[in-house]
């Protein structure tokens, strides 16, 4: 009998149904390559399906205009945090794409702006490098 093998997912609220891929103005000295997530060094970011990210932070709404903000900006600070981007080089600019990507994906300027303000002010210690909790995969029988 082949074994079935899974992990619980403690803090993500959201999972991507399909890869998505948008070029950036962040462009890494070499391409960085997650089975989850990759950046080239021409500025590809990809996001893999099954991806998994918490959305939105702090008091806040999970709006359609927030979300892929949101999914974009947790994938780069997760790979600062990997220590795959430095995170003092590259923190503002993640901060700065997420507010584009609202502001095109239709949120007002103001909230775009007091987003960027929110995390710009006190998201730095989600950016800085840190080991990533170790998830226990469970198999079964």
């Amino acid at each position: 009998m082949e074994k079935a093998c899974y992990r619980k997912l403690r803090k993500y609220e959201y999972q991507l149904m399909d890869d998505y891929v948008l070029q950036i103005d962040i462009k890494p000295a070499k391409d960085i390559n997650y089975s989850f997530l990759s950046l080239s060094a021409d500025g590809w970011l990809t996001i893999r399906k099954s991806y998994a990210w918490d959305g939105p932070s702090g008091p806040t709404r999970d709006s359609r205009d927030f979300m892929r903000g949101s999914l974009v900006h947790d994938a780069l600070y997760q790979m600062m945090r990997l220590s795959a981007l430095d995170y003092q080089a590259y923190r503002q600019r993640a901060d700065e794409i997420l507010k584009k990507i609202c502001l095109e994906d239709g949120m007002s300027a103001f909230r775009a702006w007091y987003v960027y303000l929110g995390v710009h002010i006190f998201a730095a210690a989600s950016a800085r490098p840190r080991n990533e909790p170790e998830v226990e995969i469970v198999c079964v029988p």
